[in-house]
């Protein structure tokens, strides 16, 4: 088996210094976040999303089949230790991190599509997340051991995901609809300010588990890189390959490169008791997608203006 951890060491002993309490500020945060993007989606984003269907199809296809796909044969092939696969899992089955809206902007990529993107996609992980999750960890012998020890409640995902996503989309939304232009001074404020706490939280996360991260980082440091980048290529070359020009490849490949790491971190140690594999990769996702979807965005950014 590749990526063997050390015999003498149990990946899934290790404890992420995240509690109860970091759990809440987390959830609120990523709550806070939607509702803070919620705030700029009209029902009209939607309505041209769907005058052009091929790019809701090309979306979907690339989030939330091919790559929960793709990371179950990566798994097959590269056989990590099971908690490891299940997080990788689990990330492939979240939708996209809402850092992919400023992200696509500073690429040249189609900003509108893809906070219109992020709208569609929070909407339908509400039911394809923990069905993803399931269905693909179920396949899987080592991970289908884990889901059954932990007797995964597939309702009661769904129920924290809406409670999450969910309901912030659907309230910022009818503030829009209703009174949009308090909507639009809360977002000038919140949007930024809520990015930034998250990012905040994440460090300060990272700074509480340095000890964890650089006694066990090179047991996953492979795994999320590689992930990573591969569904960024993932992303592009399936818009591409459906004809989709450069400017909404690039936003497809953001939407589906960058996931939400915060949100996996949530489900971990909701369903999972925060187990030491998974939550050590979910939170490395966390902090590498922030950087390598900055230096995606600078390369792409600067090929543009020249």
């Amino acid at each position: 088996m590749l990526l063997k951890t050390s015999p003498y060491i149990d990946i899934d002993d290790i404890k992420i210094n995240f509690d109860a309490e970091g759990l809440w500020v987390l959830n609120i945060a990523i709550a806070i976040i939607m509702f803070g993007v919620a705030l700029g989606i009209s029902t009209n984003d939607f309505k041209r999303l769907f005058q052009n269907p091929k790019i809701v199809f090309v979306g979907v296809l690339a989030q939330f089949i091919l790559l929960p796909a793709a990371t179950f044969l990566a798994i097959l092939i590269i056989k990590p230790h099971p908690s490891f696969a299940l997080g990788m899992m689990m990330i492939a089955a979240c939708p996209g991190g809402n850092v992919s809206n400023f992200f696509s902007k500073m690429a040249g990529g189609n900003a509108a599509l893809s906070v219109s993107l992020t709208a569609f996609a929070t909407l339908i992980c509400i039911v394809m997340t923990p069905f993803n999750l399931q269905f693909w960890g179920s396949l899987y012998e080592p991970t289908n051991e884990i889901i059954k020890t932990v007797e995964l409640n597939w309702i009661d995902l769904l129920k924290l995901v809406s409670l999450i996503l969910g309901i912030p989309l659907i309230l910022g939304m009818l503030i829009k609809h209703y009174h949009s232009e308090m909507a639009g001074k809360i977002e000038k404020v919140l949007k930024p300010l809520s990015m930034l706490v998250f990012i905040a939280l994440i460090f300060i996360a990272f700074s509480q588990n340095l000890e964890v991260f650089v006694n066990h980082i090179h047991h996953v440091l492979f795994l999320v890189i590689f992930h990573n980048i591969f569904a960024y290529i993932l992303g592009f070359y399936t818009a591409r390959s459906f004809g989709l020009n450069k400017r909404d490849a690039k936003t497809i490949s953001m939407e589906t490169g960058i996931q939400n790491g915060g949100l996996g971190l949530l489900l971990i140690f909701g369903f999972f008791d925060g187990l030491g594999g998974m939550a050590l990769l979910a939170a490395f996702w966390g902090i590498w997608d922030v950087f390598s979807g900055m230096a995606l965005a600078t390369y792409w950014g600067r090929k543009k203006n020249i």
